[in-house]
């Protein structure tokens, strides 16, 4: 697979901007921004991320596409953001297989209903979005914790899109390591049952325990051992893929992302073949 970027990365938050700035990490091969908070931004905000998209490379991750919703897509938006993908030289653009609209901005991240007729609804409107945009997207695994509707399991209703859409994968770990708990599957099964062609890279993120048979998505702690345990089964199987840490509350100083992304950067050493580090050595 020819990944977008390679490595470890960060998702660049406006509270990290000053450390970023100060320090300039190494060990962060690329990082990750919603360009929605971004997009016509100005001004010394403006000139910051300048400064960083010309230093690293950087992916988007969408957060109101509402690729599952019936209101139309908003293409407008759609022709800002190529634009600003165009002007930061971004190398991947994804967006979660969820819906968040419905006459208005739910601010929610919802599940679509598993069936046949959403596969085609949302397929269609991934299309619609990569015609405008000029290139292809990644969609995805979303955290649920009720599923309205089902007609197909989850992991059949995941590849199902991919295939008809014609779209890539973003895997996100944490997400499945979540719903398997929640809804009672192994995670190992479901994440082996994903194409490994269509990955394009991974995030891996904290979650909240509110029962033992309850987690919730909120990217505001730690990463656990058995997540980590996950990312480990992930790259056994499918080989090392770019793998972004997300922290998105709570946000600790940079020091403490840091180690998170070495944790990371070390799992992928473990499973680069010895012959790769025979010939960057």
């Amino acid at each position: 697979m020819n990944f977008p970027v390679h490595g470890a990365g960060l998702g660049f938050r406006r509270d990290l901007t000053d450390s970023l700035e100060q320090q300039s990490p190494k060990q962060i091969d690329f990082m990750e921004i919603a360009p929605e908070n971004w997009v016509g931004l100005g001004g010394r905000l403006g000139k910051q991320l300048h400064s960083f998209t010309e230093r690293y490379p950087f992916i988007c991750h969408g957060l109101s596409l509402n690729l599952g919703g019936f209101s139309p897509l908003d293409e407008s938006f759609l022709q800002r953001l190529k634009q600003f993908l165009d002007t930061h030289k971004i190398r991947c653009y994804s967006e979660h297989l969820s819906y968040c609209g419905d006459e208005g901005h739910l601010y929610d991240l919802l599940p679509i209903p598993f069936t046949e007729e959403a596969v085609y609804h949302v397929a269609k409107r991934i299309q619609r979005a990569q015609d405008i945009l000029e290139r292809r997207m990644a969609i995805e695994n979303i955290s649920y914790y009720a599923a309205p509707g089902k007609q197909m399991d989850e992991i059949d209703f995941v590849n199902a899109v991919l295939s008809e859409a014609d779209c890539d994968l973003l895997l996100d770990v944490n997400n499945i390591y979540v719903n398997s708990v929640n809804h009672k599957y192994d995670a190992e099964t479901y994440l082996k049952a994903l194409p490994a062609e269509r990955i394009v890279y991974c995030h891996i993120a904290g979650h909240y325990n509110e029962a033992e048979d309850l987690l919730i998505d909120t990217h505001g702690s730690d990463v656990i051992d058995p997540v980590w345990q996950l990312l480990d089964v992930t790259y056994e199987h499918f080989g090392v893929i770019p793998t972004l840490l997300e922290r998105d509350f709570n946000i600790p100083p940079l020091a403490n992302l840091l180690q998170e992304v070495d944790v990371i950067a070390s799992a992928q050493t473990r499973f680069t073949p010895e012959e790769h580090h025979a010939k960057t050595a």
